[in-house]
């Protein structure tokens, strides 16, 4: 128990204890002389004897322990954190004899130890930056390169999670909240296509295999291309994959365009044409004017029954290539089936199936789902699905034993939605993007729905893939996931480090926010990209004394957001990480003011670097953002100070320093630090 006390602490206890035997032997030496003059009279000088040989021997261990306190306890606590500041925060400022002057040789030595310490760390940092220079103009040169490419470029773990993403992978995923490593990649993309695609790549048992498919932003503003790569798999079991995006939009809504033009032309066509041709032949050849040739009838009833048949041939044509222009993804007929069984499995249906070997060109996702809407309003159990070569095409029969199924009752089926997670995409939009049609055929004992689908050829051996020519080593890929919050690693962690800057000091008075700042800390780096910074109008003015302070005008805020809209832009920036401040408690405040009006609540699990400071350094020293920037080396340049940017990057690399000096600590996981930081509560209730 005592080893868990600090150290000024315990040395108290040993002083409060050597009072308290003091003072007990005093007034048991007092009351054996008592005993033995036996005499009642003397009691009061006796007590007056004691009463003044406590005090002084209280006054005595007082003073010797202050004296204790200030010139040996307090500097072993300081020499303790700048110890170990210099070993784990690669802090290189000389350390100051002079804090421990009276510890003897201990100071000057633990600044040797310091000092050295520092020369073999630069020693060894100047040999390492020899040997990976080589490797560090590569990379530059591959990042360079990457970020070049004319495609997004996604590396996700195993999870679903980002790893690694380019500009153009950016721009394309930009919806509500911007890119970010860490992040689920279903944050952005809806996940039905990805995971039927991922599942299939998995299930054969291939590494670096690939799948191209169709997918959409969760906006459904961009309909996107996307080829998906299995990467090796990982120690723990886990596969990743790369990712690559195109925007298909436009293509797409030409190809609509120019597909219903040429649908329009044919039908405007079509049926004058056809009926141009009957009533010629129907014309009766005594109603033609006299003056008309027998050729020219011949002729003009020929034209008339060529026009007819050309347009009817083109119609046809027309109809049978719809689907070529779709960027519709090569799918096995078999994987198909089994994605339909997975599905109806998940409803509690059964699903017992059969497949020619072929490659079919169609779009996966919307084909199960179709199919599985449907098995979902028939209401059966048991179904038995075919898909079978049939000349050009593949025939896919879904049957079932129950009633019959009206055309009617299928096309107002076909009106709704085929999943939850695509409002936009109804069993009609799959037929058309497919070029192909549905019905339902009754043989006397069983019901079937019979779907064509476009066979592109019989399935052939799989290609063996290219390998690779760069392979990289990501630390996202390789973290094991852990059995929750608490147990995490502290440099595991996602957080989000942030600072706002305030009308006021007084929320309850009616100040406001005007600015909110934050940057994103993964795997335990800062990332340059991922900041979130934005100037909010509080609807009010800003006091003259605190735009002197942050420079923030009533102008420069006339246009911003509310805080309505920026405190949701900052939770959808901040979600799934653990925030981080200085001082969070008054941030806070201001946050949690308005979750009720923005339907959403600030509940994440949150660290103050005010107390972490206390962790490492002692609730004697002094706790401000100054302080502690100065204790750990960083500079904040002037022009940045008391700015919410500013502020939020230099409490982002105060934390990246910390990190690994708790560890050192033996403060490995979320929740020991969490247990440690409670400990130094009542310094947030002195600061505010």
């Amino acid at each position: 128990m005592l080893s868990r006390l600090g150290l000024r602490l315990r040395i108290f206890l040993f002083f409060a204890a050597l009072a308290s035997g003091a003072l007990l032997v005093l007034a048991a030496g007092l009351w054996q002389g008592y005993r033995h003059l036996a005499d009642p009279s003397a009691l009061s000088s006796f007590v007056e004897v004691g009463t003044l040989a406590g005090f002084g021997i209280l006054g005595l261990v007082a003073w010797v322990w202050y004296l204790f306190d200030i010139h040996v306890a307090k500097p072993v606590d300081v020499l303790a954190g700048a110890l170990r500041a210099r070993a784990h925060a690669d802090l290189g400022a000389p350390l100051d004899p002079a804090v421990a002057r009276y510890l003897g040789d201990l100071a000057p030595a633990a600044a040797s130890a310091a000092a050295s310490l520092t020369e073999t760390r630069s020693a060894l940092a100047e040999a390492v930056a020899r040997e990976t220079g080589r490797l560090a103009g590569e990379n530059a040169r591959l990042e360079a390169l990457l970020a070049d490419v004319p495609v997004g470029v996604l590396l996700c773990t195993g999870a679903h999670h980002l790893a690694f993403y380019n500009g153009v992978a950016a721009d394309l995923l930009h919806a509500s909240a911007a890119a970010g490593l860490g992040r689920s990649l279903f944050d952005y993309l809806h996940d039905g296509p990805l995971q039927l695609a991922y599942a299939r790549l998995i299930a054969t048992a291939e590494t670096d295999a690939a799948s191209d498919l169709l997918c959409t932003t969760r906006d459904a503003a961009r309909v996107l291309a996307a080829r998906m790569r299995l990467l090796a798999p990982q120690a723990d079991g886990t596969v990743g994959y790369v990712l690559t995006l195109r925007d298909v939009t436009a293509d797409l809504n030409a190809y609509a365009a120019r597909d219903a033009l040429l649908t329009e032309v044919f039908d405007r066509l079509g049926r004058p044409a056809a009926n141009l041709a009957t009533l010629i032949e129907a014309l009766p050849a005594a109603a033609l004017p006299d003056a008309l040739p027998d050729a020219l009838d011949a002729a003009l009833r020929q034209e008339a029954q060529s026009l007819g048949h050309a347009v009817t041939e083109l119609a046809q044509r027309h109809d049978h290539s719809r689907s070529e222009g779709w960027p519709l993804a090569l799918t096995r007929a078999s994987d198909l089936l089994d994605g339909l069984a997975a599905r109806l499995a998940n409803d509690g249906r059964q699903l017992t199936h059969s497949a020619d070997p072929l490659l079919l060109r169609c779009n996966g996702f919307e084909v199960i789902g179709l199919l599985a809407l449907i098995a979902r309003k028939l209401g059966a159990q048991d179904f038995d699905a075919t898909l079978l070569e049939d000349e050009a095409e593949a025939m896919l029969r879904l049957s079932w034993q129950g009633e019959v199924l009206s055309v009617a009752k299928l096309e107002n089926w076909l009106t709704e939605a085929i999943d939850p997670s695509t409002p936009e995409v109804d069993g009609a939009a799959v037929l058309a993007s497919h070029a192909t049609a549905i019905w339902p055929e009754h043989d006397g004992t069983r019901q079937s729905l019979c779907l064509p689908l476009r066979a592109a050829r019989r399935e052939g051996a799989r290609p063996k893939p290219l390998a690779p020519y760069v392979v990289y080593d990501f630390d996202l890929l390789a973290r094991t996931p852990s059995a929750g919050l608490a147990e995490t690693p502290i440099d595991q962690l996602t957080y989000v480090v942030f600072d706002t800057e305030t009308t006021g000091l007084h929320p309850e008075k009616g100040d406001e926010v005007v600015q909110i700042a934050a940057v994103r800390i993964v795997n335990g780096r800062r990332l340059q990209t991922e900041v979130f910074d934005t100037l909010v109008n509080p609807h009010r003015a800003i006091p003259k004394a605190s735009t002197d302070v942050h420079g923030i005008t009533d102008a420069m805020v006339a246009k911003a957001p509310d805080i309505d809209e920026a405190a949701r832009r900052f939770h959808a920036f901040a979600e799934g990480a653990v925030l981080i401040a200085h001082n969070a408690p008054f941030d806070m405040q201001f946050l949690r003011r308005v979750e009720t009006k923005i339907g959403l609540r600030f509940d994440h699990p949150i660290l103050d670097t005010v107390l972490l400071s206390a962790v490492m350094f002692g609730q004697h020293e002094t706790h401000t953002l100054d302080a502690l920037t100065h204790r750990l080396g960083i500079t904040i340049p002037e022009e940045a100070r008391h700015t919410a940017i500013g502020d939020a990057v230099a409490t982002a690399d105060a934390l990246l320093k910390m990190l690994p000096m708790l560890q050192g600590r033996g403060l490995i996981r979320f929740e020991d630090v969490l247990v440690e930081v409670r400990r130094h509560g009542r310094l947030l209730k002195d600061l505010n």
